[in-house]
């Protein structure tokens, strides 16, 4: 008897699974999906990438261990420390303006009462642009004789500047093409966070005699923290990875002001044939965004505790 109901305890069991199965199975059919492009377009590359920072291969014949050689070439390379000081550099100005600009924006659309939906759209429209147009169009706003930006300097009766030829403008003049191309995206997440507040605590604050400022920096920042938190991540990470500015305005000059990581691992693969370098310094990055992204997740959930 009891054998009997054992068996038809897990008959029912497995009758209820292959029931709940057949009812789920659009969503692991997505799910599957999800998991094949990702194996594909993202765990793939990062094995792959891993193999090849210890290889010596073009890719033709089969490829030679040559073990830590190439992470030595690289590390040997004067343009090495460079690539990430710049790197470095160019993330924290980007947070300046990149993280606290789209911010502002989104504060102001808020407030506004009229033309929301058409401003929206203005703001929204450099991420339309493919990236390299976009690029291409500051290329000539930076041009050194008829660019747009020393045009207005000569309005207000101020001296030209070199924007991309001088060491000392090129790599803030990457700062403002990127903060531009990205500034939509950004803008209309902030946005999307402010209006999920509830208009309960702006009254709350105004009646208790709160100004803007006051209302932004105790109601606004403490309801939109999360948010906040996550598009720093995604800031970083992404600035951290900046290429098509310096590989189509600079060429990583002058004088190796504007190299970055990812453009030295370009040069590396696609300039010097060295794909294990390319390779290895791919690795270093990757391993540099990995501990950052622990550490701050890290810090963050202690903080929330």
């Amino acid at each position: 008897m009891t054998t009997i109901t054992v068996r038809g305890s897990r008959r029912r069991g497995r009758e209820a699974m292959g029931r709940a199965v057949r009812r789920n199975l659009t969503a692991y059919g997505f799910l599957c999906g999800a998991l094949i492009c990702f194996a594909f377009f993202s765990w793939y590359p990062m094995i792959r990438e891993f193999l090849l920072s210890f290889q010596k291969t073009n890719f033709v014949g089969p490829p030679e261990w040559v073990g830590l050689d190439n992470f030595r070439t690289v590390m040997e390379d004067s343009a090495f420390g460079p690539a990430w000081v710049n790197t470095a550099m160019f993330t924290l100005l980007a947070l300046v303006a990149g993280y606290a600009v789209p911010f502002v924006i989104a504060l102001v659309l808020n407030e506004l009462r009229h033309a929301k939906a058409y401003l929206r759209i203005v703001v929204y429209l450099p991420v339309m642009l493919p990236p390299a147009v976009a690029v291409l169009l500051f290329k000539w706003f930076y041009d050194p004789g008829p660019g747009l930006f020393n045009q207005i300097l000569d309005l207000v009766h101020l001296p030209a500047l070199s924007w991309l030829d001088s060491t000392t403008t090129a790599l803030i003049s990457l700062v403002i093409v990127s903060t531009w191309m990205n500034l939509g995206t950004g803008t209309l997440i902030y946005l999307a966070a402010l209006q999920s507040i509830p208009g309960e605590l702006y009254e709350a604050a105004e009646l208790d005699g709160a100004g803007l400022l006051r209302r932004v920096w105790h109601v606004t920042i403490p309801q939109t923290r999360l948010i906040l938190l996550v598009m720093l991540l995604l800031q970083v990470v992404a600035t951290m990875q900046v290429f098509i500015e310096p590989y189509l305005l600079t060429g990583g000059g002058p004088e190796n002001a504007t190299v970055t990581v990812a453009y030295l691992m370009y040069q590396y693969a696609f300039s010097f044939g060295n794909f294990g370098g390319g390779g290895a310094l791919g690795l270093m990055l990757m391993i540099v965004l990995m501990v950052f992204s622990a550490v701050y997740l890290r810090v963050s959930r202690d903080d929330k505790n």
